[in-house]
């Protein structure tokens, strides 16, 4: 049970203080439940519990009460209002049959005048109060951050599936049809197939992502023109649906590059895919290449708005997106990834007239056999 003459914060007090404390301040009781005061109260004294316990919690929406702290015997409450003296910025209530010290802040403060030690003490408690309340806030913040990245995330591979679900769906559909050949069975089949490995690999994907490094892969050197064009092919059947049409400006270069086809088949897809969401009436994604010496340049224009400003400066984020229903920015996060990974370099702005523009750049390979990580970088 506390007394004021055990209490630490009084300890330093002389008998004709000590004996002062005891006229001022005011023993009360409180059922179970009863509020001690309520948030929006005068501030006008300071309690001490002497037993029992008391909980602090503030009003955070309608109807709904967050939880602060809960106040032991020997332990204050009620000092923030009481030194400021604004009103109460969060309720006191007795969690079981409580008792506590009242004193009056017109009593406390001539206390404090006398006794500076006192006031020293009480400093350090609302410091440490407050530390506490940080703590307590920032571990909420990050826990609810947490979860709504986890949502954000779901949402990011329910999108980037889409697409090949639906390829399935309807390859299966059209299978089944009762007069269908063996023939277009069989394209139906590959289909399918091709998409199941598509899923695979965005799943991969997106494991490799949330565990943060580049994780090793084997490049194999390939012609750039004949890796682009069948790909491009394939997501033009994907799009035209959406009434997207994919135009060359130019044809990707026969240049020689060292690359992981499923991995970079996935930057193309992203990239074409954010076009199309770019342009939901429909409209062109015109392809454009170009080649130096050391490297090959891969660039994705479409006919929408462009970028929204909000995002200019963090495109390749995580989870940074504006205006779409569906997207959170994951993809170029993913596409950023990739191309660094096969140490190449990717850019995004927007284009004269209305439009984005996203391009990357791969190194050529070198004549002479030699792994992804010997490759250099154009600067």
């Amino acid at each position: 049970m506390f007394s004021p003459e055990t209490n630490k914060f009084f300890r330093e007090l002389s008998p004709d203080e000590m004996r002062q404390l005891r006229e001022a301040a005011r023993e009360m009781a409180f059922a179970s439940n009863q509020p001690i005061f309520l948030q929006g109260d005068p501030g006008d004294g300071i309690y001490f519990v002497k037993n029992g316990l008391v909980q602090i919690s503030i009003m955070v929406g309608a109807g709904e009460s967050k939880m602060l702290a809960k106040i032991a015997p020997g332990d204050l409450f009620g000092e923030m209002a009481m030194l400021d003296g604004d009103a109460r910025s969060a309720s006191a209530t007795a969690s079981e049959p409580t008792t506590v010290y009242f004193i009056s802040r017109p009593d406390l403060l001539r206390l404090l005048d006398r006794a500076p030690r006192l006031a020293f003490a009480l400093a350090g408690k609302i410091s440490r109060r407050m530390r506490d309340f940080n703590d307590q806030y920032v571990r909420e913040v990050f826990d609810a951050e947490r979860m709504q990245l986890v949502g954000r995330f779901a949402s990011s591979i329910m999108h980037d599936l889409k697409n090949p679900l639906s390829i399935i769906g309807i390859s299966a559909d059209m299978a089944c049809m009762p007069d269908s050949t063996v023939e277009s069975r069989q394209v139906d089949k590959a289909r399918i197939r091709k998409q199941i490995e598509r899923i695979s690999n965005m799943v991969n994907e997106m494991m490799e992502f949330t565990r943060g490094s580049a994780g090793g892969f084997v490049p194999a050197q390939v012609d750039y023109k004949s890796f682009v064009e069948p790909l491009i092919e394939e997501i033009q059947q994907e799009v035209a649906p959406r009434s997207v049409k994919l135009q060359y400006v130019n044809r990707p270069p026969a240049a020689p590059v060292r690359i992981h086809p499923q991995r970079l088949s996935r930057v193309f897809q992203n990239l074409i895919a954010n076009a199309a969401d770019a342009m939901p009436g429909g409209g062109i994604v015109r392809l454009r290449f170009g080649e130096t010496r050391r490297e090959v340049v891969t660039e994705v224009e479409d006919t929408g708005k462009g970028i929204a400003p909000q995002i200019l400066d963090r495109l390749f984020q995580a989870f940074a997106a504006y205006g779409k229903a569906n997207g959170t920015g994951l993809g170029l996060c993913i596409c950023k990834k990739i191309v660094e990974d096969h140490q190449g370099s990717i850019y995004g702005h927007n284009v004269p007239g209305g439009g984005a523009l996203f391009g990357f750049r791969l190194p050529r390979a070198s004549t002479e056999p030699a792994s992804i990580q010997d490759t250099g970088r154009q600067t």
